[in-house]
Formats: structure tokens, C-alpha cells, sequence
């Protein structure tokens, strides 16, 4: 009785484990191991990047919703010139993210974030840091001891970059006059019991264009960010944790009220992402839907008045 007691208990928890949509890690959140990776008094609250390329400014900011299966990737082109990327997917992602961004004819990316330390999201992330020049690498101070975390952060090393601690209040960039803005929304504590918690939230303004980037947060984030009052309203919003259910809360998705929510994850995942009642929660709000699994890459063009968005399969 005992053994089937103990296995019982062991196979709940790896249904626990399994349930959460990402890979099982060990935290070690609090610790000071990885401290030296980081450089937390490079950027305070009111930084702008001052050093905007005016004379390489064009007219289209375009956001590219990379099909990774399971996971989270997004690249984003700015009018002037710089880039951005945001999470890259699971391992075997990284080669098919690093020829999509030189097809697109970059070899530089200016903004690196990665919003968790999640393999779904950070997985590809070494590889492509090894294949461009590399500007400015944001992450949580959300710390894991897992084999893919610290690769990237050799990564990261290798290539003579601190990593800037990215939370709430922080404008990545601002033109100071509000044609284009990247600021964050999340994580607003220090300490968290999920890891998706940690996830950095970005907000893009680009005119009267709102792109919204939620990363995996999960409904206590989403609380603090109403509780603090930032402005979460989008056109388009990237919907968190890939539909799962512990996202997307009902006051979250009115304030957002997006006319666009798209969802990234992988065909018949194990995870049963999305979720139908957060695909029913963003319908209902007036958000037409746009999944990966169903369109594939998903690109949106705007000028800061109106965008276009077109999809891999049409």
C-alpha cells in the first residue's frame, strides 16, 4: 500500500508539472549566483534612448509573430532601422529564427528581450545571440539553474553584454514626443510563486498604433498591472502563456480590448493551449483571433495610423 501511495503522489506531481504548459525547472529565485551577469544601474525609470536614427527613419514599424510550434518569438522592425526581439522560441527554433531575421536582411539586433527563463521562450535565444551583433539584452531577475538558462547566459557573456534587469517603469525607448514608445509594464514585484509571473510585459506605441506583448504573465501579474494603473489598452495584443486558462483574466481583456489577439503555440500540443474559454473571453471581448498553429508566421505592418496584418498560410 505504501509503494502505490508514494507512486500516486509522484504521478501528481508530474501532472502538476505538466499542466503548467513549460519545462520543469529548478528555482532558485533570491539567490546571488548569477548577479555577475547582470548590470541593474545601467537604466533608472525615466531612461530614453536618446540616439534616435532620424535620418534612417522610414514610415512602417513591423511586428512579426514568428511561428516556433510551442513557444514564443517575435522580431520587431522599427522605423528607424533598429530592431527588436522578443523571446525565441524552443531549441530547435534558433536556426529557423536566426535565417528568418537575415532573409529579412538584418545582422544586427538592437533590443534583446527575453520575458522568462522558460525553454518555450528562451531555448533558441543562444543561437541567435551567437549569430548577430547584439545591442542591449533585457531579462526578470528570475533565476533557474537549468542547462538552457545558463547557455544563454554564456552566451550573453561571450559576447561582452550585461544583462539590464528589466521591470515595471522602464521605457526601453521613447522619442519623448510619443511617435514611438517601448516601455514595460511587468513584473511589478520582486517575488513571485509562478515563474510566468516574472514575465517581462512590453507595450509599443508607434502614432496611434498600441502593441501589447504579454510574454507567459498570468492573472496575478495582470492584477498588478490594473492595480498600478498603466495603460493597457491595444490594438493588437500578443495574449499570454499561449491561451492557457491562468492568463487572460475577464478585467484584463476588457481593459486591453484589443482588435486582435494572437496566440502562440504549437498544433496539438499536450498542454490543450488555447484554452477555449480564453479563446470565448477575447471573441466575446471583439477581438478576432489569430493563432500560429492555424496561420503560421503572422505579420503586422503599420505606419502609426492604420496596420495591415497578412499570415504565413493566407
Amino acid at each position: 500500500m505504501k509503494k502505490k501511495s508514494l507512486l500516486a503522489l509522484l504521478m501528481s506531481a508530474v501532472m502538476c508539472f505538466t499542466l503548467c504548459g513549460c519545462d520543469t525547472i529548478d528555482r532558485i529565485f533570491g539567490n546571488d549566483r548569477y548577479d555577475d551577469y547582470y548590470d541593474d544601474g545601467y537604466y533608472d525609470n525615466g531612461y530614453y534612448d536618446g540616439d534616435y536614427r532620424d535620418s534612417e527613419r522610414v514610415s512602417n514599424l513591423i511586428s512579426h509573430y514568428i511561428n516556433v510550434g510551442q513557444g514564443d518569438c517575435e522580431f520587431i522592425e522599427f522605423p528607424d532601422g533598429e530592431t527588436m526581439l522578443i523571446d525565441a522560441g524552443p531549441s530547435d527554433s534558433g536556426s529557423k529564427i536566426v535565417r528568418y531575421i537575415r532573409n529579412l536582411g538584418y545582422d544586427r539586433i538592437d533590443y534583446v528581450v527575453a520575458t522568462h527563463p522558460h525553454a518555450d521562450h528562451i531555448g533558441g535565444m543562444k543561437k541567435v545571440i551567437e549569430a548577430f551583433d547584439i545591442g542591449a539584452v533585457y531579462m526578470p531577475k528570475a533565476e533557474t539553474n537549468t542547462s538552457t538558462y545558463e547557455n544563454l547566459l554564456e552566451a550573453i557573456q561571450n559576447k561582452g553584454k550585461k544583462i539590464k534587469t528589466a521591470k515595471a517603469g522602464t521605457r526601453i525607448f521613447d522619442t519623448g514626443d510619443n511617435s514611438l514608445k517601448i516601455e514595460t509594464l511587468a513584473p511589478n514585484s520582486s517575488s513571485y510563486e509562478e515563474l510566468n509571473d516574472y514575465s517581462v510585459v512590453l507595450k509599443i506605441t508607434y502614432g496611434k498604433v498600441r502593441l501589447l506583448y504579454m510574454g507567459d504573465a498570468e492573472t496575478t501579474s495582470e492584477r498588478e498591472i490594473l492595480k498600478k494603473n498603466y495603460d493597457v489598452s491595444a490594438d493588437v495584443v500578443k495574449v499570454g502563456h499561449h491561451g492557457s486558462s491562468s492568463s487572460s483574466g475577464q478585467n484584463f481583456v476588457n481593459e486591453v480590448d484589443a482588435q486582435y489577439a494572437i496566440f502562440s503555440l504549437g498544433a496539438d500540443n499536450d498542454y490543450g493551449h488555447p484554452h477555449k474559454q480564453v479563446v470565448d473571453r477575447w471573441t466575446k471581448s471583439g477581438a478576432q483571433v489569430l493563432r500560429t498553429d492555424e496561420y503560421g508566421t503572422i505579420v503586422l505592418t503599420t505606419d502609426g495610423s492604420k496596420f495591415d496584418i497578412d499570415t504565413e498560410k493566407g
